[in-house]
């Protein structure tokens, strides 16, 4: 693209100083080329930029070295920016810890799923004002939202008994563990 547009200066210089206009509709053709060449430059490098944002969804803030071997320094200063930007914006969301934005990409198949209490806790209320009583095996359904680190106490050891949403699969992990 610089020879091209070099060799137009020139003929561009050449018809404002000999009045050569047999060279017009080349200098048009040239441009027209680098013009293309521009566009298609551009092109190619949003579609890097895009790869390499659903890059951060799908591995997270830290990438392979086999993927970062084939990125530039640019491209991995735009991917830190990223990821830093994500970050503070989720860390904005939901109250005092933030939430995890890039966690559930799939929505759950139902909105409720069965848990089972390992432990007896006694009477408990829920997000919603209803109170569920835990006793040790009994199975009760819950809501997804209900379901959540925050909502059922620790020391009511609870499992998993049918597929559970994605976003309570922490929360059954943490006090099944």
């Amino acid at each position: 693209m610089k020879a091209l547009y070099e060799q137009n200066q020139s003929d561009v210089n050449e018809v404002k100083s000999g009045g050569q206009s047999d060279l017009i509709p080349t200098i048009k053709f040239r441009h027209c080329s680098l013009l293309r060449n521009r566009r298609c430059a551009v092109a190619y490098l949003y579609d890097r930029l895009l790869r390499i944002r659903a890059l951060r969804w799908e591995y997270g803030s830290v990438l392979p070295n086999a993927l970062r071997f084939h990125m530039s320094a640019e491209e991995m200063e735009w991917f830190n920016h990223y990821k830093k930007s994500l970050a503070t914006y989720m860390r904005s969301l939901g109250g005092d810890g933030g939430l995890d934005i890039t966690q559930d990409m799939k929505p759950p198949k139902s909105l409720y799923i069965e848990v089972r209490c390992l432990k007896d806790y006694g009477e408990f209320e829920v997000d919603d004002g209803t109170s569920v009583l835990l006793k040790k095996n009994s199975q009760d359904p819950a809501g997804s939202s209900d379901s959540q680190e925050q909502s059922y106490p620790h020391k009511a050891r609870q499992e998993k008994t049918a597929s559970p949403a994605p976003s309570c699969l922490n929360f059954f992990l943490k006090l099944c563990g």
